[in-house]
């Protein structure tokens, strides 16, 4: 008789994201799975998901006034946020478990159940945006098995001035950046054998 074994399960490391983090690996989560055919119906509904997230996003924002009750609120939409996405990613392995591209595409990350532990593929720039003055948003492609992302930058091809970590792919700020200047962006993960990848090609681009 014939047995599947799952190969990828889903990372379910972002419940100790920071609150920043997990907002923005939820609004990964919500674009992954919309209008997803992989996944039609997820066990939480999408637009409860957002709601979740709206709630916990002003909760956050509430909280930085100070005080125990504002506190107190956003830590308990913050548990309610993580518990939902729990239920996603426990939907998400059930049909993806022997599938990592169709599990990526649902924004959630995967660790490999083989427990060698190997070299990890270098994190492609996918995007540079530029969402607000002095900033640049980098867009990584997931790595299977890294624990977290590095990028660097420097000024008109000068040395390496920066490295950023971000324990997510989708929304990487640089930020205190000139305006007009060129800045020039690579990317590698962490894990592995080796402790982290190779870094990526260089992508240039002007900050606004």
């Amino acid at each position: 008789m014939n047995i599947n074994i799952s190969n990828y399960r889903v990372n379910l490391g972002f419940a100790s994201y920071s609150d920043a983090d997990l907002g923005d690996f939820t609004d990964n989560i919500i674009a992954g799975l919309t209008g997803n055919a992989s996944f039609p119906t997820p066990t939480v509904p999408l637009a409860d998901l957002t709601a979740q997230r709206a709630a916990f996003g002003t909760a956050v924002v509430n909280a930085m006034q100070g005080g125990k009750q504002l506190t107190a609120a956003k830590n308990a939409a913050r548990k309610t946020l993580i518990s939902t996405l729990r239920k996603e990613a426990a939907y998400v392995q059930s049909l993806a478990g022997e599938n990592v591209a169709m599990l990526l595409a649902s924004g959630f990350q995967a660790n490999s159940t083989n427990r060698t532990r190997a070299p990890l593929a270098i994190p492609a720039i996918l995007a540079i945006l530029n969402e607000m003055t002095t900033t640049l948003t980098v867009r990584l492609q997931p790595v299977d098995n890294a624990r977290a992302y590095q990028v660097r930058y420097n000024v008109n091809g000068g040395p390496w001035l920066t490295t950023v970590d971000s324990t997510q792919t989708r929304r990487i700020v640089l930020d205190s950046l000139t305006p007009g200047a060129t800045y020039t962006v690579q990317s590698r993960a962490v894990g592995g054998s080796t402790g982290y990848s190779d870094w990526s090609d260089p992508v240039a681009h002007m900050a606004m």
